[in-house]
């Protein structure tokens, strides 16, 4: 996104013209651009960034599906696999098929506690982030082609300015009086003569569409992006609909604080009551009955599920019943453990209940064609010239550690070829890095090795940690 700024050199008249490009950051799934499907449904081997997991991404889509149609309230859908499979890249291929007018929110477990409110509260919050509601409201405009503007200054200069704008359409011309707002706002939009303007009669914001088609031949000094658009036709006073698109959330915070939607920039929502939520339930209710609104059932994803405890599972199981309910995607890559809060285990740390509401999605480990691919997706991603050879032997790297590990090779091998004046990434710069920096086997292996030497070291002669053992069966047999 470029943003132009202008500054004037003082005494010459000149103007400094300066464009500032603001780069994206390059995330963990910034590369995901959808679920790489096909019009009927079925996931493409590599597309829009997805690779693999053929038959996570095609159920995935058939959940899309669903959600597009925005009938279906409170289903719950659970992504389960190993780490690094892939379940928090279906998310965000999801959130980006959805588009940006459908509201996608994200949540790790964990923030559940880290809020100063109830675990209850937080989640009701993120349940609401999750439901628009599409607002249509007519008003009314003036629209035209500005003829002339008039502006009349007191001889004294003290009183306040009056004035007079012209404005026509291909029928019919009008000359309307203007107060000093109305010109103040006209002053800021830069209006002149032979502009395209809308003012609205409620609010009196001026909107300033381009310039006339009449004026494309003056000689008046213009710039490259300056838009011509056709002269009015009809009346000059017309009725459009406008279209505002707001999450329950927003409108609770907005009737729930003194300061109204300041709120919403402050981020202070704190607890909100319980009969504000009703009143606002009623309210839409009664605008969808008398076509004024439409819900737009959004998702909630939360991540790492397991890290819930027994009293938020209890309290999904009830909002996923409310009719004001998204559709609720949840991942987990935990095995047959504890829930936490209690003393029982539960496949994936979810209580039986909770996952007897579920449709579970299974996502299964890559295969070498597959993390090559990825591998060579994120050098394009990030921008990192790498030869064949290098991305084998990153491959291998791969299946021996972890997707997740190789791919963050790929930068630091970047940097040591830049060091070197290389243009590409070779093998002796993989191999470096992978010197320098462990994965979790050789961590562990080390930590054995030199387990005398580290403070509070509990720790057996004969432990053995497998790859893959989650911190909890660590933390038992400590």
């Amino acid at each position: 996104m470029a943003t132009t700024i202008s500054t004037t050199v003082p005494g010459s008249g000149l103007q400094d013209v300066k464009e500032l490009t603001r780069m994206e950051r390059i995330g963990a799934h910034s590369h995901i651009r959808g679920l790489g499907l096909d019009d009927a449904l079925e996931a493409r081997t590599t597309s829009q960034g997805m690779v693999g997991q053929l038959q996570a991404r095609k159920a995935a889509g058939v959940i899309l599906e669903m959600i597009k149609e925005g009938k279906i309230a409170g289903r719950a859908i659970l992504i389960a696999g190993a780490p690094g499979t892939g379940k928090t890249a279906i998310a965000m291929g999801m959130a980006q098929a959805l588009g940006t007018d459908v509201p996608f929110t994200m949540l790790a477990a964990s923030e559940i506690f880290s809020l100063e409110m109830s675990k209850t509260e937080a989640l009701t919050q993120a349940f609401r982030k999750s439901i628009g509601v599409r607002i249509k409201e007519e008003t009314e405009l003036i629209e035209g082609e500005v003829v002339e503007i008039q502006v009349d200054r007191s001889a004294t200069g003290a009183g306040a300015k009056t004035g007079k704008l012209t404005l026509k359409t291909t029928d019919m011309e009008t000359i309307y009086d203007l107060g000093q707002k109305m010109i103040e706002a006209l002053n800021k939009e830069k209006v002149t003569a032979g502009d395209v303007i809308t003012i609205d009669k409620a609010s009196g914001k001026i909107t300033k569409l381009g310039r006339s088609f009449s004026r494309a031949k003056d000689y008046d000094a213009m710039g490259s992006d300056t838009r011509f658009v056709q002269c009015p036709e009809g009346e000059l006073q017309k009725r459009k609909e406008m279209v505002h698109t707001v999450t329950l959330h927003e409108i609770d915070v907005i009737n729930s604080r003194t300061q109204g939607f300041l709120a919403l920039f402050s981020g202070d929502t704190g607890e909100i009551k319980t009969e504000v939520r009703d009143q606002i339930n009623s309210k839409v209710a009664e605008w969808r009955e008398e076509g004024k609104a439409d819900i737009v059932p959004g998702v909630l994803f939360i991540d790492e599920v397991h890290m819930l405890d027994i009293e938020c599972f209890s309290f999904l199981n009830r909002a996923m019943e409310d009719d004001m309910s998204p559709v609720v995607i949840m991942a987990s890559n935990r095995g047959i453990t504890k829930i936490r809060g209690t003393k029982y285990t539960s496949p994936h740390g979810l209580p039986i209940d909770l996952l007897d509401r579920l449709l579970i999605i299974s996502t299964s480990p890559y295969t070498e064609k597959e993390i090559k691919q990825i591998l060579s997706i994120r050098c394009e991603e990030e921008d990192v010239e790498m030869t064949e050879e290098a991305k084998d032997i990153l491959t291998k790297i791969g299946i021996e550690t972890s997707l997740r590990y190789s791919i963050h090779l790929i930068t630091a091998a970047s940097l040591v070829a830049r060091k070197r004046k290389a243009t590409e990434v070779d093998v002796e710069d993989i191999k470096r890095v992978y010197s320098l920096f462990l994965d979790e086997k050789r961590s562990v292996q080390y930590l054995k090795e030199y387990q005398q030497q580290f403070m509070f070291n509990a720790f057996g002669e004969s432990m053995d940690v497998d790859r893959g053992a989650s911190a909890d069966s660590i933390a038992m047999e400590t």
